[in-house]
Parts: C-alpha cells; sequence; structure tokens
C-alpha cells in the first residue's frame, strides 16, 4: 500500500530535520511511504493544496480532536485497508493553525496523536514513528508491548 504523508513546509528545527532523515531511511525498506510538503499560506490554501495533492488516497487528518488510536488500533486499521484492498493512503498534517472544517470533512477519518496540541513539526515526527512501527509489525517483527 501506497503512503503518502503530507505536511506544510520541510522541517526547519533541527531534531525535526534529523528525526525525519532517520525514519524516512528506516521506511525505505519496508514499504512505500513518500512524504511531501505544500506551502505554507491561508488556511484555505493549505487545504486546497492538501485535498490536490491526496487526491485518489483514502484521507486522513492528522488533528487533535480526531480518534486517539493505540499503536495496536492503528495496526489493525492498517491490515483492514490491506483486506479491503485499499492502494492508497494519505495521512495529512495541518499547519500551525490546524486544518479547516472543510479539509477535515473531506477526509474518511480523523486521527490524533494525542489530546495535547503539537507543533507541527513534531507531529510529522511522531508521525512516522508509528508508521515505521506499523510496518514492523506487519512484517512480523515483535512487539515490546505483547
Amino acid at each position: 500500500m501506497q503512503t503518502l504523508i503530507l505536511a506544510v513546509n520541510k522541517p526547519a528545527l533541527a531534531y525535526a530535520k534529523a528525526g525525519v532523515a532517520f525514519y524516512e531511511e528506516r521506511l525505505r525498506p519496508l514499504g512505500k511511504v513518500e512524504i511531501r510538503y505544500v506551502k505554507e499560506g491561508s488556511a484555505n490554501d493549505v487545504a486546497d493544496a492538501m485535498l490536490r495533492a491526496s487526491e485518489g488516497y483514502v484521507r486522513i487528518a492528522m488533528d487533535e480532536r480526531g480518534m486517539n488510536w493505540s499503536t495496536r488500533e492503528l495496526e489493525a486499521q492498517w491490515r483492514s485497508w490491506q483486506m479491503d484492498a485499499v492502494k492508497r493512503v494519505a495521512f495529512l498534517i495541518g499547519p500551525a493553525d490546524g486544518h479547516t472544517e472543510e479539509l477535515r470533512a473531506a477526509c474518511e477519518m480523523t486521527l490524533s496523536l494525542g489530546r495535547h496540541t503539537m507543533q507541527h513539526e513534531l507531529a510529522l515526527l511522531v508521525l512516522l514513528e508509528q508508521v515505521y512501527r506499523i510496518h514492523t509489525l506487519l512484517a512480523g517483527a515483535p512487539y515490546h508491548r505483547d
């Protein structure tokens, strides 16, 4: 399954740059994961760019108001997508002010990385870690929580 992660602007903070590079390298042999960045602008411009870039994908808005799943729940959803022959999934990380209501309504699902507000560069890094963890679980790696 092709996975697209859309975020606003490339990370500028050193820890985020290093973390994104780290997970990109780890994900490379495990599956098709692409990160694309949209240019920062008005909330509507960002939403329009994200919706255009994710056309044809199952869209997941990353937002603190979304469902707060465990790693195993996300893994179960991933397996469900595979069983349903879903070919493309896109995770959308919004700008500092979050997603527009229109973007959230256009998404099939809204997920949260926690109830707290998170800086979007950190959200990208946390999401990449979870995508990596899901791919290792799908490949049969042991999970330390079992």
